[in-house]
């Protein structure tokens, strides 16, 4: 029974997807968090802030730029990034245990983890990019874990887009009678905000094109 728990665990994390990506340095407010570590060397990436809400996104070498909420914290790794979404804390309880989006870029073609529980399956056209689009939903001992999956295929690369929500029952923190309601509402609203803002940066999502190198043969070599 145990090994089927955390078989469906497994499953409804959209990290099923690329589990060769591990560490990330994690950004946050600016700064590097001392907490998380790294021993792959990080592509070139460029964050420009749009507004006071939005940011931009640019990875020449995997060559894409998306936009997404100033707010989130960032992590990059030489195949992926991840985005931090944070709850508040100063509002209404929620028991949120998790709330991240991340882009894998991956060699090969787009396939979606063999689940069986599939919510929704749908496609989304922007201008003259299609993405294949899955979400999975399951429940396990106290946990409600959803994942929105999008993916976009150019030539022999897949980008993976995942959006993953971990929710704890309210019930499990402590929570008793009405309170249980505005507990289990308030994290509906917070998951429905985060993944409405991980779809509209999947629908920003630009291919871009890095500076061109020096042509090897013409590089003089120094003395």
């Amino acid at each position: 029974m145990k090994k089927i728990i955390i078989l469906i665990i497994v499953l409804a994390i959209a990290g099923a997807v690329v589990w060769r990506f591990n560490n990330k340095d994690i950004k946050i407010g600016g700064s590097i968090n001392p907490n998380a570590t790294s021993t792959e060397s990080v592509p070139v990436t460029q964050t420009v802030v749009v507004s006071n809400k939005i940011s931009e996104y640019k990875n020449d070498e995997l060559g894409f730029s998306v936009k997404y909420p100033t707010a989130w914290g960032r992590g990059d790794a030489p195949s992926s990034v991840t985005f931090l979404i944070p709850t508040p804390t100063n509002k209404v309880k929620n028991t949120i245990g998790n709330l991240q989006a991340k882009i894998d870029v991956v060699s090969g073609k787009c396939s979606f983890p063999p689940v069986t529980t599939v919510s929704e399956r749908n496609t989304m056209v922007e201008g003259n990019l299609t993405f294949n689009m899955i979400s999975i939903a399951n429940t396990v001992q106290g946990r409600s874990y959803f994942n929105r999956i999008y993916t976009l295929q150019k030539d022999s690369i897949c980008y993976y887009f995942t959006f993953t929500a971990v929710t704890l029952s309210p019930a499990s923190k402590g929570f008793v009678g009405a309170d249980i309601q505005k507990v289990g509402a308030e994290n509906k609203t917070l998951v429905d905000t985060a993944d409405a803002q991980f779809k509209d940066m999947v629908k920003s999502f630009k291919f871009v094109v890095g500076p061109a190198g020096k042509d090897e043969t013409q590089v003089v070599p120094k003395k």
